[in-house]
């Protein structure tokens, strides 16, 4: 993807674009340094704000191409709303709306005063990542070849300058981000006769040779070998080879112990045996949003460049119906030893992570673990799709992370676990079983990984709400990628 040139001048000169903030009453929001001819677009903006030309409202633009009396090419006017009422989403829609109306147009250089209309709450850093990220990521397109003979995409903008001074590292998260969910998009969008655990394994290889990570991949003799009952059962309904994805990032001290992020594969969920209902299935080709999103931050590790180590880690396989898959009322044992009765082959996400988080602690011994899923449609049910919900067993590590959404506006909402959503999982036949009944079934779910990381600090991501959107405009959203950046960013700083 086409990277914009981000840099910082307090002194504009060889602009062809102009990004204005602008209030609801038609005035420019207050800027740190004056720009060429300020008070001849204070006038402008604000007799096309009388005469109803232009609201000023958030999410509201109007491109002005060679305006009278101004030695500008073009000025696209961002509304902002009122200065006392902007929130951080009003801010992020209208950083959105500029970044669509830059598309249909020939912009090329850019300067960006909107930076300048951040909420109270937030600072001139944050608007910069937020802006670098936004305008990035606008350049995004589907561009695999299953989509045919669709014409991609041609951005236009080459570079982008801020008015300020420099806060290159704020842009180049923005950007990294960018990158990165472009990545997760790109991939969770694909088909599933594509984006197979084969080809989630090449990715990774692909991400290896281009930033210098480590990677290994197991294959289903090996895990058999090893073990690992529960992800292997869920494997064995279909023909298409699991695999067993690990990346090593080492930007750290080599007696630094990496954080882990373990992220759900599954490239495509029938459900098995309990097969799903066949409306909207095809978008079960979601369920490896997890894995995606590992593979999408490790892009931007890659970009960034941090000092901290990180390992991913990734189950990747398909759930099938056959002959031979596992059946309700089968009971596997899982890598740690530990037994499960399987009431329903639709929650297999939770049989592929368990065996996953148990390698991770044994093979890369991480201080901490955070693992990311489409897991449980019962998120979406008690949080719709605007946050992911978050669980865990340590409570600094939850808040942390809970910081980091906040910040991205990439937000979790905190569930619960305990003894009682425990008790759910009970087995007459095994040492737990893998459902726990409707009730609390996102909860259960995180009770049931939970049984598994016992002896290290773990959160558990479930992004079943926010990880794609559905109807017209269906596509992967490249979440929880900005707020994984934004955590992994913070604690490479402590």
């Amino acid at each position: 993807m086409k990277h914009i040139q981000f840099s910082f001048n307090t002194s504009i000169t060889n602009l062809d674009t102009l990004i204005l903030p602008i209030n609801d009453q038609g005035e420019i929001i207050s800027l740190e340094n004056p720009l060429p001819q300020q008070s001849a677009l204070n006038e402008l903006s604000k007799s096309l704000a009388k005469s109803g030309d232009f609201s000023g409202e958030v999410g509201k633009t109007l491109l002005l191409v060679k305006p009278a009396d101004i030695e500008i090419q073009r000025v696209l006017l961002v509304g902002f709303g009122a200065n006392d009422k902007l929130t951080t989403k009003g801010y992020l829609t209208s950083i959105q709306a500029a970044a669509d109306a830059l598309d249909h147009c020939g912009a090329t250089h850019i300067v960006n005063a909107a930076i300048f209309a951040k909420p109270a709450a937030e600072n001139i850093k944050w608007a910069v990542t937020q802006n670098a990220q936004i305008f990035q990521r606008s350049f995004y397109d589907y561009s695999h070849e299953s989509r045919g003979s669709h014409t991609l995409k041609e951005p236009k903008v080459e570079s982008m300058v801020f008015p300020c001074a420099d806060y290159s590292t704020a842009a180049q998260q923005g950007q990294a981000t960018a990158l990165g969910m472009a990545l997760t998009q790109e991939l969770a969008n694909m088909p599933s006769n594509f984006c197979t655990p084969t080809y989630l394994a090449e990715t990774a290889i692909q991400l290896g040779q281009e930033f210098g990570f480590d990677i290994k991949i197991l294959d289903r003799k090996e895990m058999i070998e090893m073990g690992m009952g529960s992800f292997m059962s869920v494997a064995q309904g279909g023909d298409t080879p699991p695999k067993m994805i690990c990346l090593s990032y080492k930007g750290g001290e080599s007696s630094q112990a990496p954080i882990a992020l373990v992220g759900k594969g599954v490239t495509f969920d029938t459900g098995g045996i309990s097969l799903k209902p066949g409306a909207a299935m095809d978008e079960m080709k979601y369920d490896m949003g997890g894995a995606a999103t590992v593979l999408g931050v490790f892009k931007a590790l890659g970009e960034i460049k941090p000092n901290i180590n990180v390992v991913g880690v990734i189950p990747a396989t398909e759930n099938m119906p056959s002959g031979n898959a596992i059946k309700p009322g089968d009971v596997v044992t899982s890598l740690s030893g530990q037994t499960i009765e399987i009431l329903n082959t639709d929650a297999e996400g939770r049989l592929i992570l368990c065996d996953a988080l148990t390698y991770t602690q044994q093979t890369f011994k991480p201080s901490k673990i955070i693992d990311m899923a489409t897991l449980t449609g019962a998120c979406i049910i008690a949080l719709g799709h605007h946050v992911s919900a978050i669980m865990g067993n340590s409570q600094p590590l939850v808040d942390a992370l809970t910081a980091a959404g906040q910040t991205t506006y990439d937000r979790f909402w905190q569930l619960p676990l305990g003894e009682e959503w425990d008790e759910q999982l009970k087995s007459n036949f095994a040492d737990m079983a893998n459902i726990g009944g409707r009730a609390g079934g996102s909860i259960t779910a995180a009770q049931f990984l939970a049984r598994f990381v016992k002896e290290v600090d773990w959160a558990h991501l479930d992004i079943a709400g926010t990880a794609w959107v559905s109807g017209n405009n269906k596509g992967a959203t490249g979440r929880p990628v900005p707020a994984l950046v934004e955590y992994l960013l913070t604690e490479a700083k402590a």
